[in-house]
């Protein structure tokens, strides 16, 4: 499992801090800012005095927690630690922020030109969506993982779990269907290809 690479900036006493908690800690700490691939990083409020950690901080991409004796949140930050805090504490507060930023990339996935949403079942284009039954969201799911074009009965044991010689049309109903919503809603009667071999994005 992958060990997260935590950048800590703030005064030299919060940095010696979690410096002396490092065998204890579920993550990686580092104060080298030249290093690229921290997954996170963790500051406390007094960096932001620093003029050049400021501009560090509010330009990075990566996820963020503030660590503050106050309890207002950072504008900036992605999630906040309130100090004094126990070791759980940092720890719980680290693996929370990056499980849900590994969640959302998990739950959000690029179809051609649209965003499949997973989680809330919704397939969008700019700020116009749809909404797609759990079927439709397995039936895109398998069409993603195949770069070739996936045959009927491939399909209906995959997500139907049925097997290649049940007679059935489940699988063109519900691509039909698919496509209808798609070609009603966004105009696009070419998101779901078929031909000899089987059905394609």
């Amino acid at each position: 499992m992958h060990r997260l690479s935590v950048l800590i900036l703030g005064p030299n006493s919060f940095i010696s801090t979690i410096d002396e908690l490092k065998t204890y800690l579920k993550f990686n700490p580092s104060t080298d800012r030249s290093d690229f691939k921290h997954d996170l990083i963790l500051y406390h409020e007094g960096a932001l005095k620093d003029k050049k950690n400021n501009e560090f901080i509010m330009n990075s991409n990566s996820l963020k927690v503030c660590a503050s004796n106050g309890k207002k949140i950072a504008e900036n930050s992605d999630a906040f630690l309130e100090l004094p805090c126990t070791l759980r504490e940092i720890n719980s507060v680290i693996e929370s922020v990056a499980a849900r930023k590994k969640f959302s990339i998990n739950s959000s996935i690029k179809i051609k030109n649209y965003l499949l949403d997973k989680n809330e079942r919704k397939l969008f284009k700019d700020d116009t969506y749809i909404i797609l039954t759990e079927k439709e969201v397995q039936l895109l799911d398998l069409f993603l993982n195949k770069s070739k074009p996936i045959s009927k009965d491939k399909i209906l044991s995959s997500v139907w779990n049925y097997s290649s010689d049940a007679d059935t049309h489940t699988v063109e109903t519900h691509i039909y269907r698919l496509r209808k919503k798609i070609n009603e809603k966004f105009s696009d009667d070419n998101f779901i290809l078929n031909d000899k071999k089987g059905y394609s994005l």
